[in-house]
């Protein structure tokens, strides 16, 4: 049954907003200005850089004429009132100065040239184009061509090393803008809250009542979750507050008797959502999500995320939420289905996104999110059957094809000239989780094998079909398509896995995520949290989203209290305070204990014990090792072990020294490079680094067939299964040998 919603939509305004367009206002750029500037801000410059565009590296333009683009988006709240391109780039000193030139387009009109000079060849050069802001809509696509010659002959070489410029990540787009009054419209959800044209991180505060109820968090939670699946590559943080923000955009969760002081709204006889005026600032809104009772906030806030797109005007009263059946296991929709093979259509949002021209064009990247506890007990890879065509040259040459995955070579093979536009091969790509011999050891594997986020690229190089010096420059780039039927199938996988493995946690959110929905996972909270420990909350459901690409909408907010009745449940637990009643329910369970040491010298620092490695098994303390730290500075551990008394059952907690220092642990999930130094089933997280490490015991989740554990244990002794398999022939000699016995006995008639 797919989510049914209804509502009675109250008549509001109609008005659009009127966008004033200024002329060019070139202001000079901050020398502190942030790399992207806080959309909520008020009037000011923002500037964008290539790399929050996707141009995380240079970009290499090569040959006669190359091209690269970015997209910059304006948000709908916001109005540029001068605007400028800084371009940073590098050219070469072989040019012939006079003819060649970058060319500069907006929306594929062309709008400025760059010239190049033989005084700065071979330097970093950095050069302003002036952008004239009428040009600019919600979304605008900007094209660097390079148009390149290194003689004055009518014929060049369109390979030859001389012709290069270099563009990088560091170019910014300088924006002027001032903010603009949007009307109260439901219908431009899910904007100004979050913007789709914004490409910087979301971050969007929840005004909640102080002390929330279980239901209250629960109902924010589904919302955070909502907005972290918009924000997606993004990021978003939630901050949690008490009263209304001034100057920015926010959500407001709770019955009509819990709204903050001062709201201007009509009155509410029923589950509602509405969009209001920030009495704190006047071109700012509020996302207004009540009831008259908790169950109808919780109405109101299912019915947002699964209905918006039938909303208007500036209020929407709910009269019925189907929030649908539970979701099955595995088929989160940002995840790679693993029954069946896919399509590389199903994996792009426009099949024009795998064609390529040019010479040596950008690599085709699909991304593919799988969950991370694939297994593999007899395959070394995927099978990935793929379909290409691309233009064929007259003669063998260099043309080649390279599939990388995870930017690691996987095969690389030249393009044959070929008497059909199509050719078809069969690859097989290396497993992206499981070590040599179908074993999985967490600690053996790195994360970006283990976790659900891959990338596939397949790069074209098509080389130039010239003949001697003066054969000819051909006038139209060579092209290459893969095709959208071509297929990569992770269906002969199971799914198995050794765990605590944090590296799972931080990079796909499992075990929690195997549920779309979090229909299994319980949120454990203390019973008086403080914001920092919402913030924490809200922001780890805002990456469930992101990485299940689905709101939480069954999952279970619980406190300390409620642990006893979760057995059936994987608990995520949230506690900044090192005394927290849950943490000292499972002392010895935990694989690191953080308990209170006395007061700190330092204010505001408090002094915690840490003892590592020790647990109780059959009543007797185990220890594997470790150090017991009595310390003042500020400390944030992430932790994953088995919930105690239920088998297969996952706890990850997160815990500080301190209320503030749980932060570090959301900063953590929001930079690639310390995500992947998470391992483990300990996380210490100081400001500088992050250190891993395995103190405790592991369990398996999942199930393997009988006969692949018979086989996996076999390939562990091979001088073993070499004398089975002399055993099992020999066996099979004598049987045979008795056969023919018998066969022949009947033949002479005995």
């Amino acid at each position: 049954m797919k989510p049914v919603v209804s509502f009675c939509l109250s008549l509001a305004m109609a008005a659009s907003a009127l966008y004033a367009v200024a002329l060019p206002a070139q202001a000079a750029p901050s020398a502190d200005a942030p790399p992207i500037a806080d959309a909520n801000a008020s009037a000011g410059s923002i500037h964008v850089p290539f790399s929050a565009l996707g141009a995380y590296q240079p970009m290499h333009l090569r040959g006669l004429e190359d091209a690269r683009s970015v997209v910059l988006g304006v948000r709908l709240d916001r109005v540029v009132t001068g605007a400028r391109l800084r371009l940073r780039y590098t050219y070469s000193p072989a040019l012939v100065f006079a003819l060649s030139h970058m060319k500069v387009s907006l929306n594929g009109e062309a709008i400025a040239t760059v010239p190049f000079d033989k005084d700065h060849a071979g330097a970093m050069v950095t050069q302003d184009v002036p952008l004239d802001p009428r040009l600019l809509t919600d979304y605008n696509q900007f094209g660097l061509r390079f148009i390149g010659h290194y003689t004055l002959d009518h014929c060049e070489d369109p390979a030859n090393t001389a012709l290069w410029a270099d563009i990088s990540p560091t170019s910014e787009f300088i924006l002027d803008t001032a903010p603009i009054r949007l009307p109260n419209d439901l219908a431009l959800l899910p904007a100004p809250f979050f913007d789709a044209r914004d490409v910087s991180r979301l971050t969007l505060p929840f005004v909640l009542p102080a002390s929330p109820d279980g239901a209250t968090l629960k109902s924010a939670g589904v919302l955070a979750s909502w907005f972290g699946a918009l924000a997606d590559y993004r990021q978003a943080r939630f901050p949690a507050m008490n009263t209304l923000p001034a100057n920015e955009h926010a959500v407001v969760v709770g019955t009509r008797a819990q709204l903050p002081a001062g709201l201007a709204l009509p009155e509410i006889d029923g589950p509602a959502i509405l969009v209001a005026d920030n009495p704190a600032s006047k071109d700012r809104k509020l996302l207004v999500v009540t009831g008259r009772n908790a169950a109808e906030v919780d109405d109101a806030a299912y019915a947002l995320v699964l209905g918006r797109t039938a909303m208007s005007g500036d209020a929407a009263k709910v009269a019925h939420v189907d929030i649908g059946k539970p979701r099955e296991p595995y088929d989160a929709p940002r995840w790679m289905p693993t029954n069946r093979p896919v399509q590389f259509k199903e994996l792009v949002d426009d099949v024009s996104q795998l064609q390529v021209a040019g010479s040596a064009p950008e690599p085709i990247r699909l991304n593919l999110r799988v969950p991370a506890d694939l297994f593999s007990w007899n395959s070394v890879g995927v099978p990935l059957n793929l379909k290409y065509r691309y233009t064929a040259p007259t003669v063998q040459n260099n043309s080649a094809l390279a599939i990388d995955i995870n930017e690691q070579l996987v095969k690389s093979f030249r393009l044959p000239p070929a008497k059909s536009d199509d050719t078809q091969g069969r690859l097989q790509l290396p497993i992206l989780s499981g070590a040599p011999g179908g074993s999985v050891n967490a600690l053996d594997i790195p994360a970006f094998r283990v976790g659900s986020a891959n990338q596939l690229q397949l790069r074209f190089n098509l080389d130039s079909q010239k003949q001697g010096l003066c054969a000819g420059v051909p006038t139209n780039p060579a092209r290459a398509a893969v095709d959208p039927d071509s297929t990569i199938d992770f269906s002969g996988f199971v799914h198995y896995a050794q765990l605590p493995n944090l590296a799972y946690f931080v990079n796909s959110g499992f075990p929690f995520t195997r549920y779309a929905d979090l229909s299994q996972t319980a949120i454990v909270m203390p019973a008086h949290p403080a914001n920092a420990e919402i913030e924490a909350m809200l922001t780890m459901l805002g990456h469930m989203g992101q990485w299940t690409g689905f709101p939480s909408l069954r999952v279970t907010i619980a406190r300390p209290d409620d642990v006893p009745a979760l057995a059936q449940k994987d608990l995520l637990v949230i506690g900044g305070a090192p005394s927290s009643p849950v943490f000292s329910r499972w002392r010895d369970a935990l694989p690191l204990s953080i308990g209170s040491a006395g007061t700190s010298s330092k204010a505001g620092i408090a002094r915690a014990s840490f003892s590592v490695g020790e647990h109780w098994r059959d009543g007797v303390r185990v220890t594997h090792g470790g150090a017991s730290l009595d310390q003042s500075g500020p400390l944030a551990a992430l932790m994953g072990f088995q919930s105690p008394g239920t088998k297969g059952r996952s706890v990850v907690a997160l815990a500080a020294t301190g209320d503030g220092r749980l932060t570090d642990l959301l900063d953590v999930l929001e930079h690639a490079d310390r995500v992947s130094q998470v391992q483990g089933d300990v996380a210490l997280v100081r400001r500088g680094g992050v250190d891993s490490a395995r103190v405790g015991e592991t369990y398996l989740v999942g199930y393997v067939p009988w006969y692949a554990k018979l086989w996996s244990h076999a390939t562990r002794h091979p001088a073993l299964l070499g004398l089975a398999g002399a055993l099992a022939g020999l066996l099979l000699a004598i049987a045979a040998f008795a056969a023919l016995q018998e066969l022949a006995a009947r033949r002479r008639g005995i």
